[in-house]
């Protein structure tokens, strides 16, 4: 499930072989406070793709940027190397293994009428796992209605962050990212592709990440709260992997690599997935059942 506000995988470019005008008055996204022994820091929600748009960001979160003493992000997805190293070791099969291996005569079928929608032959991404398949197919999909991974906000907190000389530091890795995906075993990875296939055809794909990232431009806490629990519910794996591993093995995890940058940086501005901000078990309320004490802004 390669959701905007999720997981930063496929941030990073994938190798296959008239101008919006910006608001920088409105809110967008979510904003946290956190503060805990004299130290705080602030989360904001971002999304993994955008549109010139939604630039510059407004000033309270301009500001509180470049008020901090480093930007903290999943990952620096400015160096693509480490990501194509990921990719080769969990996205890819071994030479001489392929997809058609691993997918039920039905479903390849399936796949191959999806390809050649997207303008893609089997033979660029025959050596792809199904889930990576699945999240490139979506991205593009995405990227065919304007919303680019090149202008997702991680790109400009990062580009913000080079101009303020501030230090970046990063919450995860690409081979940890991409890895989560990989411990799919071949009946969840081939449902995962089924699952995302359907969406792609019926326009379900495309109507979640529209919805999501609506609400993200609009600051719309209880429209981000339903799409959370709608992405989050029901019995499939795409729902119970971004439940269970995306988020809920992931927040925690998270929330502890926050508390201890929060012990050595002075006020850090911490990027992080909107989804990563939502729900019971979300980075804030993580952290504020740890005692620290946590603002919602907006």
């Amino acid at each position: 499930m390669s959701v905007p506000g999720g997981p930063a995988v496929l941030a990073a470019p994938i190798q296959l072989d008239g101008p919006d005008v910006a608001d920088p008055a409105q809110r967008r996204g979510a904003l946290f406070r956190v503060r805990h022994d004299g130290r705080s820091a602030h989360l904001f929600g971002t999304i993994h793709v955008g549109k010139q748009a939604f630039f510059p960001l407004e000033p309270e979160v301009t500001r509180t940027l470049s008020d901090s003493g480093a930007l903290v992000i999943e990952l620096d997805i400015r160096d693509n190397l480490p990501f194509q190293q990921a990719l080769d070791k969990h996205g890819r099969y071994p030479a001489g293994d392929s997809i058609v291996h691993h997918l039920a005569p039905a479903t390849l079928r399936q796949l191959v009428q999806a390809l050649a929608k997207a303008g893609l032959p089997l033979r660029t991404v025959e050596q792809y796992k199904p889930w990576l398949v699945a999240n490139i197919l979506v991205g593009m999909q995405l990227e065919g209605h304007g919303l680019e991974r090149g202008q997702g906000v991680e790109y400009f907190l990062l580009a913000a962050a080079k101009r303020q000389d501030k230090t970046v530091r990063e919450l995860e890795s690409a081979d940890y990212q991409l890895a989560l995906f990989d411990s799919l075993d071949d009946r969840q990875q081939e449902q995962y592709l089924r699952e995302n296939l359907a969406d792609l055809d019926s326009g379900r794909a495309l109507r979640n990440s529209q919805s999501l990232i609506d609400a993200w431009s609009a600051a719309d806490a209880p429209r981000m709260n339903a799409l959370w629990r709608d992405l989050t519910s029901g019995p499939t794996i795409s729902a119970s992997f971004l439940q269970e591993t995306l988020l809920g093995k992931r927040n925690p995890e998270m929330a502890s690599a926050i508390e201890r940058i929060m012990q050595h940086d002075q006020r850090p501005f911490v990027g992080v997935g909107l989804l990563h901000l939502l729900g019971e078990n979300s980075v804030p309320q993580l952290l504020k059942r740890r005692g620290y004490e946590v603002e919602r802004i907006y």
